[in-house]
């Protein structure tokens, strides 16, 4: 395949993929989408390319299964070393274990294979765009003017700064990924209602409602270690039996 001519400061995408076929497929349409990209197959070499890359990565695209690390080790990685880069992990639709880990591990959002192309782009672009605001309320924030507080939810002696993808608890500052933060997002401006989990895959995650809900349930468990004082008897996000949570700024 030859690369198609891209501007050298186009933003630069990772693909980590060992599928030859359908990493190829994945580069050429992102070059024809106006990215620079760099192909990784091991997920050894990958590991090393991601912690010493030789020029800023604006997002990384990895498959969950690879020869060396898998992708799980790799992002986990990442976060360990506090390399916060966007990264869309896709997986194979028969392991919803897979995405779990992924998102245990740090990922920023998941895409079970086989997926539309035109959603992998969509989802690229929405991490880019998360961090193009972050970069732009840093800057905001060296200015002498005042800036616009950043996007804010308080509640119990905890902030949510949606924007900046962290959560603010007593002793405590939590770093969020995107999709950690879409999902708080979503449960406080619902704050009171039943929120179901056809909602949070449909709205939230953007997949189909036959995706298996334990992920879902999973991730609930995750979110309530950053903000509850007793994440086994919680009392912000409660469950609601076989519907789905609801969000609870005052118990």
């Amino acid at each position: 395949m030859n690369d198609l001519q891209v501007p050298d400061d186009a933003p630069l995408i990772v693909v980590v993929e060992d599928e030859e076929h359908l990493a190829q497929g994945l580069l050429f349409n992102l070059q024809a989408e106006g990215y620079r990209t760099h192909h990784e197959s091991d997920g050894d070499a990958a590991l090393q390319y991601l912690l010493h890359p030789d020029q800023p990565i604006a997002a990384v695209v990895l498959d969950c299964m690879l020869p060396g690390a898998d992708g799980v080790d790799i992002v986990r990685a990442l976060r360990e070393a506090n390399l916060f880069t966007p990264v869309l992990m896709l997986t194979a639709r028969a392991r919803p274990e897979e995405v779990l880990e992924g998102i245990e591990a740090g990922a920023d959002d998941y895409l079970p294979k086989p997926f539309d192309l035109s959603i992998l782009l969509v989802r690229i672009k929405s991490l880019l765009r998360r961090t193009a605001w972050q970069h732009t309320q840093d800057a905001s924030a060296q200015q002498s003017e005042p800036a616009a507080p950043p996007s804010e939810y308080a509640f119990d002696h905890r902030t949510i700064r949606f924007d900046e993808l962290e959560l603010i608890a007593p002793n405590r500052t939590t770093h969020l990924t995107v999709m950690e933060a879409d999902l708080l997002r979503y449960f406080t401006e619902r704050e009171g209602q039943i929120v179901s989990r056809k909602d949070i895959l449909e709205q939230v995650w953007r997949v189909h409602e036959d995706t298996d809900t334990r992920a879902i349930d999973n991730f609930v468990v995750r979110l309530r270690r950053y903000i509850e004082d007793d994440p086994a008897h919680p009392q912000h996000l409660v469950t609601v039996r076989g519907v789905g949570y609801r969000f609870i700024a005052s118990p």
